[in-house]
């Protein structure tokens, strides 16, 4: 995700190849330090952020500025924290990834999670020419473990919010492949080394240092990052059971009697809880009997609910927003879906109105 360290062997020619940069350019990987950073002080300002994204965000500042100061201005004393905390950035994405989307935080369970920096740092010690391996070894394992969840789960994200729809999912595999991706680079630059080819690898750092600020901006700026999603592949088996049927029916009377859709931050777990079923169970449920994800059964009965307030004179916005709908584009999208035509179009007056 972010430029990953080297060796002893690989950082000192890369030194040698770099000259320093005139005061008025800053190098790409200061920029993104300085970018991350501005996004994370943003994200602290408005405490809508959970604190291992932070963390993330304050590890990925922190290795561009190193990469930055060791590789483009020369401060050589740098060199042995680089791989370091390079290899903090696959752990806190894991964490940030579980804590947003399947469970709380468990120090005993995720304290292990400190084995890989704690292992780089043995190699910076004892067996630094090992680290060109191992550096990137972390980084693909963090990011195969990331998308190995998500296609077990059926990209079913039950701690998420149930407007995003599917969006979520996409982002956090997105941020497993720049994992391997951020490992691919090491392997280019190791080549490039191999090959005689020293004017590439800081092209190279640079190169994926933009894909990393991308991946790791698109997470940070985005509020679906923190979204619900549920599968929306056919379950294995296609016959509901009666128990199943059963569950959706106490759903549905659990949404006439509390108008839990209405709340833009429903999630699949909550619904759950209230139902004292697991939250795999329900999503089942509802694509077995229904036909659908957990999103659209939640925005069908909003749909329901912003045609009864556009008929009582709502403008769209306000029935938009008083149906637990937080951006026109997705209320815009599931209103046609549902109904077949638009809000404006659903009650022609409407049209004069915003």
């Amino acid at each position: 995700m972010l430029p990953p360290s080297r060796g002893d062997a690989t950082t000192q020619t890369l030194a040698g190849n770099m000259q320093t940069p005139s005061m008025l350019v800053l190098p790409i990987p200061m920029i993104i330090a300085l970018v991350l950073g501005a996004f994370l002080i943003r994200i602290a300002i408005s405490g809508e952020r959970p604190p291992f994204l932070m963390a993330l965000l304050a590890a990925c500042a922190l290795q561009s500025l190193i990469v930055s100061l060791r590789q483009h201005y020369g401060i050589g004393a740098l060199l042995p924290l680089q791989p370091i905390t390079a290899t903090f950035v696959p752990p806190l994405t894991w964490l940030a990834f579980q804590t947003a989307s399947f469970r709380p935080f468990s120090l005993p369970r995720d304290l292990v999670h400190l084995a890989a920096p704690a292992f780089a740092a043995f190699c910076v010690v004892f067996a630094p020419g090992t680290l060109d391996t191992v550096v990137p070894a972390i980084f693909v394992l963090y990011g195969l473990a990331i998308l190995v969840k998500l296609h077990r789960s059926g990209d079913d994200l039950p701690l998420a919010r149930l407007e995003a729809g599917r969006l979520p999912a996409r982002i956090w595999g997105g941020i497993g492949l720049a994992l391997i991706l951020s490992a691919l680079s090491d392997a280019l630059i190791a080549l490039a080394i191999m090959t005689g080819q020293t004017g590439l690898p800081p092209v190279i750092v640079s190169v994926f240092s933009s894909a990393a600020l991308l991946a790791i901006g698109l997470l940070s700026i985005s509020p679906n990052a923190m979204g619900e999603t549920e599968a929306e592949s056919p379950p294995q088996n296609p016959h509901p059971s009666e128990e199943d049927a059963h569950l959706v029916q106490r759903l549905d009377a659990l949404l006439q009697t509390d108008t839990l859709y209405l709340d833009p931050a429903l999630t699949l777990a909550r619904l759950a809880r209230r139902l004292h079923v697991p939250a795999k169970q329900l999503s089942s449920a509802i694509n077995l009997v229904n036909g659908e994800n957990v999103s659209r059964y939640i925005n069908r009965h909003r749909i329901h609910h912003a045609c009864r307030a556009l008929e009582d004179g709502a403008n769209v916005t306000e029935a938009m927003l008083s149906s637990g709908f937080n951006t026109k584009s997705n209320f815009n999208r599931e209103f046609r879906r549902i109904t077949g035509t638009t809000p404006r179009e659903w009650r022609p007056e409407a049209g004069n109105q915003r």
